[in-house]
C-alpha cells in the first residue's frame, strides 16, 4: 500500500474540517509564534498528517515550534529558523510509557538510545511497587556502590526528589516522572517479613507517600506478585492509597495474580480504588496460561462496569505474548520472605525445597513447559551460557533436571537471574489493545546494542513496543492509528495529571515524534533483541530536534516532571 493511500484510509480529512478535527489546532496560541516576542518560529514541521493525540483522524496541517513549545498548528506562514518537510509521515506527540522501567538506567546511558529511537518522549517509571527511592542507610549504601562498580554512576540521593533533582542537572533525550514504590516503602518500614504491618507503621508509610507526593510522585505503584509488597493485605493497600485522594493520582497495580486467581486479583484493585476513593492503573493486564485465556472478555467486562459505576479505572498492556521478571517469580512468596539471603538458604534446605519444588512445577506447567521459560539476564558471566536460552532445551543439552538448573541459577548469581515467559494468546493481546480504556506500556527499560546497557538477552519491548503498536497491530487491523496514538499520548498524559503534554496544540510542550506508518516496525525478537524499530526519523524533546534521520543529534532535552503534591486541586 502506497504512503499517501495508507494516510488517506486512516481517516485524512481536507483542511476544511481540520478545526473540527483538532479543535484549537488550526488557530494560533495565545502565547504568539515568538511566545509574545514576536519572531518566526524555531522550527516549522511541514505537511505531516497530524494525529493530534485526542483520537481524532489525522489532519495534514503545519506545526510550529518556539521554545520548548508548540506555538501553532495549522497552515504556518512564518519561516522558521529550521525547516523539516514531513510530507506522508505521521505527525503525533511523542509516546508516553505509562509503565516504564528506565529508571535509573537513564543515568547510565543518558541517550537513553531503545528509548528514544522508538519515539518515546515521557517515561513513568516507579512502577510494580519499585521506586527509586526512599533509601534506607543500607538500601543507599549498595546502590551506591552496584552503580559505581558495575557502570561508573554515582548515586548521590536517597529519595525520589533527589533523583529528579539529579534528572535536572544531569538530563537524559526522554523525560521522566515517578510514582513511589509500595513495595520500596514497605521494605523500608516493615522489612522483608511474612506479616501485616501494625498501625504506626502504616502511619510511617503513608508520612512516605505523602512526601514523595510532594516531591513530584504522580502516583502509588503496588506489586503484590513481588516481596515484600505480597505481603500486605487488602486493607493496608486502601489505607496507604487514601493518601492520594483529592490529588488525582492513581493507584497503578501489578495485581496479586494473573492466571488461575485473576479475578479475585481484579477485584481487589478495583476494590481498594473504590475505597480509598482514588484512579486505578491495572497494570499490564493479561489472562496468562492457557486454561486461563478464556477469562480476558470477562474481565475486561468487568472493568467497564466499574467504570460504568463511578470508579476512574484504566488499565495497561505491552504488545507481545511473553511477560518479562525475575526467576524468582516461578518460586512461592512464603519461600521468598525475608530477602535474597533467606529465599536461598531455604533453597538449599532439604527440608523445604520439595513443597518450593511442587510450586514452581505447577508454575511451569501452566505456561506449558520449561521451554516457555527463556533465561534473559544473569548477575556475573559465570553464567552468561544461559542468557537468551529456552530452560527446558538449555537444561536437556547440559543433562540436568530444569528445575534443578533453575534452582543452581538462583543460588551462584545470588537471585539475580531475569526471565521472559511465553504465557498469553495473541487473539486476547489484540483485544486488550484495542479496548477503549486501555492503554499500552513497554514495562520495559533502556536498552542499547553497546556499552554498559547491551548485556543480556531482554525482552524486545524495551526496543519495540511503540513501533511494533503503530506497525503490526494497526496495519492488521486491529486498532485504528488514530486510536492506537491516543492510548500513547493524551490518554496517559490525563492519567498522570499532565495537561500540556500529549497533545498537539498550541501551548503544548513539543514533545514530537514522526513515522511512515506503511513502514514503522520493530526489529528485536526474543532470539536477537538488541535492535532499534525502522521507519522513525524524527523525535522532538521539548522543542529540540532529538532525532534526525534515525540518528541521535546529541541534544539531551528531556526533563524531570514533578506531579503537584498534595495541596494542588486535581
Amino acid at each position: 500500500m502506497k504512503r499517501r493511500a495508507f494516510i488517506r484510509t486512516g481517516g485524512l480529512i481536507g483542511a476544511a474540517g481540520a478545526v473540527g478535527a483538532m479543535g484549537v489546532g488550526l488557530a494560533r496560541g495565545r502565547a504568539g509564534r515568538g511566545i509574545g516576542s514576536g519572531a518566526n518560529p524555531d522550527l516549522v514541521l511541514r505537511r505531516a498528517t497530524v494525529f493530534d493525540g485526542t483520537g481524532a483522524p489525522g489532519v495534514e496541517v503545519d506545526v510550529a515550534v518556539t521554545g520548548d513549545r508548540i506555538t501553532e498548528v495549522g497552515r504556518v506562514l512564518a519561516t522558521g529558523s529550521e525547516e523539516i518537510d514531513l510530507a506522508g509521515m505521521a505527525l503525533t506527540p511523542g509516546f508516553i510509557d505509562i509503565h516504564s522501567h528506565a529508571d535509573l538506567s537513564l543515568l547510565v546511558n543518558p541517550n537513553a538510545e531503545s528509548r528514544i529511537r522508538q519515539g518515546v518522549t515521557l517515561e513513568i517509571v516507579g512502577q510494580d511497587g519499585s521506586s527509586v527511592g526512599p533509601m534506607s542507610d543500607a538500601g543507599f549504601g549498595g546502590t551506591r556502590d552496584r552503580y559505581r562498580d558495575a557502570y561508573g554512576v554515582d548515586i548521590d540521593f536517597r529519595d525520589l526528589g533527589g533523583f529528579l533533582d539529579r534528572l535536572d542537572r544531569t538530563p537524559a533525550t526522554v523525560n521522566l516522572a515517578t510514582m513511589i514504590g509500595h513495595g520500596t516503602i514497605r521494605g523500608l518500614v516493615v522489612g522483608g517479613e511474612d506479616r501485616p504491618a501494625t498501625e504506626d507503621e502504616i502511619r510511617r508509610m503513608r508520612a512516605l507517600i505523602g512526601e514523595a507526593l510532594d516531591q513530584g510522585a504522580v502516583g502509588f505503584s503496588s506489586g503484590l506478585e513481588y516481596t515484600p509488597g505480597s505481603f500486605a493485605d487488602v486493607n493496608e493497600l486502601v489505607e496507604l492509597a487514601e493518601e492520594l485522594r483529592g490529588t488525582g493520582y492513581p493507584y497503578a497495580s501489578h495485581m496479586r495474580n494473573e492466571d488461575d486467581r485473576l479475578f479475585a486479583a481484579v477485584e481487589e484493585t478495583l476494590h481498594v480504588g473504590r475505597m480509598a476513593g482514588v484512579p486505578v492503573q491495572i497494570s499490564h493486564l493479561k489472562a496468562q496460561g492457557e486454561r486461563n485465556w478464556w477469562k480476558a472478555k470477562a474481565i475486561l467486562r468487568s472493568i467497564e462496569d466499574a467504570r460504568a459505576a463511578g470508579l476512574d479505572v484504566h488499565f495497561d498492556r505491552y504488545p507481545y505474548v511473553a511477560y518479562a521478571t525475575g526467576l524468582s517469580n516461578l518460586f512461592p512468596a512464603w519461600a521468598r520472605a525475608g530477602g535474597s539471603g533467606a529465599f536461598i538458604g531455604r533453597l538449599q534446605d532439604p527440608a523445604q525445597l520439595p513443597a518450593i519444588e511442587r510450586f514452581a512445577r505447577a508454575k511451569v506447567a501452566l505456561l506449558g513447559s520449561w521451554d516457555a521459560v527463556q533465561i534473559s539476564s544473569t548477575r556475573t558471566a559465570r553464567n552468561a551460557y544461559a542468557r537468551g536460552r529456552r530452560l527446558g532445551e538449555l537444561a536437556q543439552e547440559r543433562g540436568e533436571d530444569p528445575f534443578a538448573l533453575s534452582v543452581r541459577l538462583i543460588v551462584e548469581e545470588r537471585n539475580s537471574v531475569g526471565m521472559i515467559g511465553f504465557g498469553m494468546s495473541e487473539e486476547n493481546t489484540a483485544e486488550i489493545l484495542a479496548h477503549p480504556l486501555g492503554m499500552v506500556c513497554s514495562d520495559g527499560g533502556s536498552y542499547a546494542p553497546y556499552g554498559a546497557l547491551s548485556g543480556g538477552s531482554p525482552h524486545p519491548r524495551g526496543y519495540g513496543t511503540f513501533p511494533r503498536l503503530m506497525g503490526h497491530y494497526v496495519r492488521s487491523g486491529a486498532l485504528s492509528l488514530e486510536l492506537a496514538v491516543h492510548k500513547v499520548t493524551a490518554l496517559p498524559a490525563r492519567k498522570v495529571g499532565l495537561a500540556d503534554r500529549g497533545v498537539v496544540k498550541p501551548g503544548a510542550f513539543a514533545d514530537l515524534v514522526a513515522f511512515d506508518p506503511t513502514t514503522v516496525a520493530d526489529q528485536a525478537t526474543f532470539e536477537d533483541p538488541h535492535q532499534y524499530p525502522v521507519g522513525i526519523p524524527l523525535v522532538v524533546v521539548n522543542g529540540q530536534v532529538t532525532l534526525r534521520d534515525g540518528e541521535q543529534t546529541g541534544a539531551r532535552a528531556g526533563r524531570a516532571i514533578r506531579g503537584r503534591g498534595r495541596g494542588a486541586a486535581a
